[in-house]
C-alpha cells in the first residue's frame, strides 16, 4: 500500500471526476456554469455528467474534440423505462454529441430474477454506442444490497459489453460504498477483458476519494486508475479537491492508501 499526500490524491481525483449536475431543477445557465467549472485552474475534470436534454448545449459550449467528455444518463433514475424508449433516448444523446452513456440497468426486474432483461438492455444500448462512445452501466448497488446480487449484476453487465460498471444514480438512500466497490472491482479483475469502474453518489471529499483509489490499487494494481478505467461521479467533490489543491483544506482531508 502506498501513502500519498492529500494534494496528490486531489490532483488525481480531479482528473478522474465526472462533474455532475442531475438536479431536477437544472437549467441551461447551470450547464454553462458546469462546463466552465470542469475546466479548473488546476486542470480539467474527465467529464461532465448531465441530463440528455442539455447534451447539445454542452457540445456547443465545449466544441468538438474537447478533452472534457460529455456523459449523459438514460433509463434514469428508475431503471424501468421500456427498452424502445431507452434506445431512442440513447440514439438522440449520441446524435447530440454525447461521448459517454450512463445507463441504469433494470435493477427491479433483476432483483425479481429477470437476468435476461439486464443482458438485453445492456447489449441493445451498447449497440447504439458506436465508437468512441463508451457505455457505463449503473447497477444501483445500494438497492441491490446483497453482495451476491451486486456481483452477479456486475458480471452480466460486463458480459453484455459494458465499458464501465457504476455503483449508483445518486438518487437513492444508499449510493457508493467501499463494500460495493470491492465487489465490483473484483468482478472487473475477473472478467477477462479490460473494463472500468465508477463509484457515484456520496463521494464528497478527497478523503472519500482516497478510499476508493486505495481499493483500486489493492485489487487492480497501483497505477490502474486512469480516466480510461476509473471515474468518480460527484457534484460536490470538486469544491473539496480545489480547496486541497489551493492549500485551504486542513488535515481532515488527508487520505492514506
Amino acid at each position: 500500500m502506498m501513502t500519498e499526500t492529500s494534494k496528490t490524491i486531489a490532483a488525481k481525483a480531479l482528473s478522474l471526476l465526472d462533474l455532475t449536475n442531475l438536479n431536477d431543477d437544472c437549467t441551461p445557465d447551470a450547464i454553462d456554469t458546469l462546463c466552465a467549472a470542469a475546466q479548473s485552474p488546476h486542470g480539467n475534470t474527465a467529464a461532465i455528467c448531465i441530463w440528455p436534454r442539455f447534451v447539445a448545449q454542452a457540445r456547443k459550449v465545449l466544441g468538438t474534440g474537447h478533452p472534457v467528455k460529455i456523459a449523459t444518463v438514460v433509463n434514469f433514475p428508475s431503471g424501468d423505462m421500456p427498452l424502445d424508449t431507452v434506445i431512442a433516448e440513447t440514439k438522440q444523446a449520441v446524435a447530440d454529441g454525447a461521448d459517454e452513456i450512463d445507463l441504469v440497468i433494470p435493477y427491479t426486474a433483476f432483483m425479481a430474477g429477470d437476468e435476461a432483461a439486464v443482458r438485453e438492455m445492456v447489449e441493445m444500448i451498447k449497440a447504439q454506442c458506436t465508437a468512441p462512445v463508451r457505455l457505463k452501466t449503473i447497477l444501483e448497488t445500494g438497492v441491490l444490497e446483497d453482495p451476491a446480487l451486486i456481483r452477479r449484476a456486475s458480471e452480466i453487465a460486463l458480459e453484455a459489453g459494458a465499458d464501465f460498471i457504476k455503483t449508483s444514480t445518486g438518487k437513492v438512500a444508499v449510493n457508493a460504498t467501499p463494500e460495493a466497490a470491492r465487489i465490483m472491482l473484483e468482478a472487473i479483475r475477473d472478467c477477462g477483458r479490460p473494463a472500468a469502474f465508477k463509484p457515484a453518489g456520496g463521494v464528497r471529499t478527497v478523503a472519500d476519494a482516497g478510499i476508493y483509489l486505495g481499493l483500486a490499487d489493492e485489487i487492480m494494481g497501483e497505477g490502474w486508475a486512469t480516466p480510461q478505467t476509473f471515474r468518480f461521479g460527484a457534484s460536490g467533490l470538486l469544491s473539496d479537491i480545489l480547496a486541497v489543491l489551493d492549500g485551504k483544506q486542513g488535515a481532515s482531508s488527508t487520505a492514506a492508501y
